[in-house]
């Protein structure tokens, strides 16, 4: 070949020759040639000049059963993400019919909202009627719903409506199909989603993606450095002259990262852990957005030592931060007080009492 083939034109080529060759796949970030010099002859005499040298390093190819692995699990993030997408369209039909039920409906694909929905196609108009509708805890919010469904909902919006309904559980139907798939395909993996499940935030779907991008084997990566850096979970380095320019986390696995995120964004949600501890005492200096990169790299920091010790997930605690440093806790609460205006002395405890 003449030169790298991105995205997945890699693929034919690399499958066809690895049976007979010893063929590596290389990141072509990694192997670019200085523009103005380039040229199809040009590209492959320096891809042969740095191979021959020992500068390329080798991608990350999992075996087959990985490989068909990660194409299930990507299919299933793709397809959930549609789905999502086709909720967002039916809310905005909604809202474009006077329809406010989103606002009080906290799932509008739950047995209410589909019941309401339904009953709107079949031709019901009335507020009232619409709304006793509601099943279980929604009836205590009978009179907000039936605000929200006083509205112009028209045949035109039905036609739409149903359009959408039938969209969205045919692909729920490819999502649950999906899902079975992949629980089969995990069988060789179960003790490694034993392992993951004790991440506070990591829920079976997560683990299974993060299985799916590492293949669930440490051995390839020599650190957790190292998986953090592939995972695209730690800041760049830029100097020129002496100054540090843009430290912005390197582009990685998109599917690992946004499964990395939604892991993360549970893990800020549960109270008394450390990554919560962690979230908070960061969002305070950085903002939210770096506060949850950083518990992402924790989580993949912790994933690393996990699997490659098998042992499962050490909960360090909510107070963790706190009984590290006691002394740099209470003069950080003391000039909270003083900010607030009140004047405090500390009178320390004796721990006999």
């Amino acid at each position: 070949m003449e030169g790298p083939l991105t995205g997945d034109y890699w693929k034919p080529f690399y499958y066809l020759l690895v049976e007979e060759l010893n063929v590596i796949l290389v990141n072509a970030r990694q192997v670019k040639n200085l523009p103005g010099r380039k040229t199809d002859v040009s590209d492959a005499a320096w891809l042969a000049q740095l191979g021959s040298r020992g500068l390329v390093r080798a991608s990350f190819v999992p075996p087959q059963p990985v490989r068909e692995l990660r194409d299930l699990t990507r299919a299933r993030t793709q397809l959930t993400r549609e789905r999502a997408q086709v909720v967002q369209r039916l809310e905005k039909l909604l809202e474009d019919a006077g329809i406010k039920l989103s606002a009080v409906v906290s799932d509008l694909m739950g047995v209410s909202g589909r019941a309401m929905l339904q009953a709107l196609i079949d031709g019901q108009r009335d507020p009232q009627v619409l709304a006793d509708l509601a099943k279980r805890r929604m009836r205590s919010k009978i009179p907000e719903l039936s605000q929200a469904l006083t509205g112009r909902f028209r045949e035109h919006h039905a036609f739409l409506t149903r359009l959408y309904l039938d969209q969205y559980d045919q692909l729920s139907g490819a999502v649950n199909q999906l899902t079975a798939r992949i629980e089969g395909a995990m069988t060789p993996f179960r003790p490694v989603l034993d392992l993951l499940d004790t991440i506070p935030g990591v829920n079976r779907a997560v683990a299974e993606v993060i299985v799916a991008e590492t293949g669930g084997d440490m051995a390839r990566f020599p650190s957790a450095k190292h998986l953090a850096s592939w995972a695209g979970l730690c800041p760049g380095h830029h100097e020129s002259a002496g100054r540090v320019r843009s430290t912005r986390v390197r582009p990685g696995n998109p599917y690992l990262k946004g499964a990395l995120g939604m892991a993360a964004f549970g893990a800020a949600r549960t109270k008394n852990s450390f990554l919560q501890a962690r979230y908070k005492r960061l969002t305070a200096r950085r903002g939210p957005i770096k506060a949850l990169v950083a518990v992402e790299h924790s989580i993949i920091t912790a994933i690393w030592h996990m699997l490659n010790d098998n042992v499962p997930y050490h909960e360090l605690g909510g107070s963790y931060f706190t009984q590290r440093d006691p002394e740099r806790a209470a003069r950080r609460a003391v000039s909270r007080l003083n900010e607030l205006g009140y004047r405090v002395t500390l009178d320390p405890m004796d721990v006999a009492e």
